[in-house]
């Protein structure tokens, strides 16, 4: 079974990918947080910066592109091609209001017409293989029916299933029946996304996952870095892998340039995922997201490591407080 790493915008980034590749190597693949261009394909040069090879050597990384704008798409996946790229990933999934306010993520899959001729085009207009990430549909998974039959068309290089509607946001349950009715119908690899925080999960719904070629977990792995590896059967996260992980994202985000008020609030990030593995330390985590100043995030995060550390994973339940 391949696994992915989902994009997960302010948290997976070059920075991020290049510690977890370090410390918890293992055959994954990353999928960089969206580039978003404009109707003519200009984008921040900060995606491109945090997409540069030289920056991700040794990681085998796809990079994902938010655009309903086919012309648009093009470009960027011809700048991407340049840079030595192989594979774009389409997002056609992002349930974000203001993305999908702008017909763009899983805004697109409001208008299947419409959404079939950007795909026509994209399709034609290059030889990079395209993977596609999609919801289910917008008010309900039922729409997949037709969904799935207008991805049947397409040569598409892999297609990631988020087992929701739009409407379902990260709240509702997956949809694991309406995702094995189709899992093995296409003609092309299909990965599983949804709810994956732990190897009980993984089991509870193997068999729903049975036509699957991997998996795609974004909060899970953020969560518990040493995911995969448990997967794959390997050791579980121990505290002092933990404690290293931190220290060494926080030391890179500080010696790549990055202001202290916004390396904290991006370790702050972590935490609201990475806390469930220390279920004692309410205290001590309320501190940590009071700190403004460096110095006092140093003291909560310090105090919360001397907290009772137990290997535990990310919920569903978690997710909905």
């Amino acid at each position: 079974m391949e696994y992915l790493f989902a994009p997960m915008e302010g948290i997976t980034s070059v920075i991020f990918r290049r510690i977890h590749h370090q410390l918890f190597p293992g055959p994954v693949t990353y999928y960089s947080p969206f580039i978003a261009p404009d109707s003519e394909g200009t984008f921040k040069t900060s995606y491109l910066k945090d997409l540069m090879p030289d920056r991700n050597e040794g990681i085998d990384l796809v990079p994902q592109i938010l655009a309903n704008n086919a012309r648009a798409f093009i470009i960027v996946a011809r700048k991407l091609k340049e840079l030595g790229y192989e594979e774009v990933n389409l997002n056609a999934g992002c349930p974000s209001g203001t993305v999908f306010s702008k017909h763009k993520g899983a805004g697109m899959l409001s208008d299947l017409m419409s959404f079939g001729q950007f795909l026509d085009a994209v399709y034609a207009a290059t030889d990079l293989k395209i993977s596609i990430k999609t919801r289910m549909g917008v008010s309900s998974t039922a729409e997949f029916e037709d969904l799935a039959e207008l991805y049947s068309r397409y040569p598409i290089h892999s297609l990631t299933i988020h087992a929701r509607d739009r409407l379902g946001m990260y709240k509702s349950l997956p949809d694991l029946e309406m995702y094995r009715k189709y899992a093995s119908s296409f003609p092309f690899p299909v990965f599983y996304n949804g709810n994956i925080f732990s190897p009980d999960d993984v089991q509870r719904a193997s068999n729903e996952l049975s036509g699957s070629a991997g998996l795609m977990i974004g909060r899970g792995a953020v969560a518990n870095p040493a995911l995969f590896r448990v997967l794959a059967g390997g050791a579980e996260l121990s505290a002092d892998e933990l404690r290293n992980f931190h220290d060494t994202f926080l030391h890179t985000l500080l010696s790549d340039g990055l202001f202290e008020n916004f390396a904290i609030n991006r370790m702050k990030e972590l935490w609201y995922y990475m806390i469930c593995c220390y279920p004692e330390a309410a205290k001590e985590y309320k501190a940590l997201n009071k700190s403004r100043k460096l110095a006092d995030y140093q003291i909560a995060v310090n105090a919360l490591f001397r907290t009772r550390f137990v290997c535990s994973y990310f919920s569903h339940e978690q997710q909905l407080h």
